[in-house]
């Protein structure tokens, strides 16, 4: 075993032992007249979202992402403290994103700001939901 999966191994076992209060904060957004070029570099677009989950203070678990077309793209995240997605609609310069987590160490704002830092849209439809 290397380090690296060591490591990761290592604090899986912590995130998982880890109690959270049973209590979560749930951000969801429409991103509407994206840049279309953002959105059209799926490889890049990819990154970008890793970046901002991890940005968010949540400990990524596993991930997944299944590309439709060169274009088009959806991505799930499972997190220590729960989930993150992302679906995308270029030909509607749009995404669909979400990032619920449990317990009160991440914060979706910088989730949020790397997002529309990197997609550049006009139109933000956004909520944010304190589940319990």
């Amino acid at each position: 075993m290397n380090v690296k999966t060591f490591l990761s191994a290592l604090l899986v076992t912590f995130f998982s032992i880890q109690s959270y209060e049973f209590s979560g904060t749930h951000f969801f957004a429409s991103y509407k007249e994206c840049d279309s070029e953002a959105l059209n570099r799926i490889e890049e677009l990819k990154k970008v979202f890793k970046d901002a989950v991890g940005k968010s203070g949540a400990t990524i678990l596993k991930y997944d992402f299944f590309d439709f077309s060169k274009e088009s793209t959806t991505g799930t995240f499972i997190l220590s403290e729960s989930h993150a997605s992302i679906h995308t609609y270029p030909e509607h310069k749009a995404c669909f994103v979400d990032l619920f987590t449990c317990g009160d160490h991440c914060l979706w704002k910088p989730f949020h700001k790397t997002l529309k830092a990197y997609l550049k849209p006009k139109i933000v439809d956004k909520k944010v939901v304190i589940r319990s």
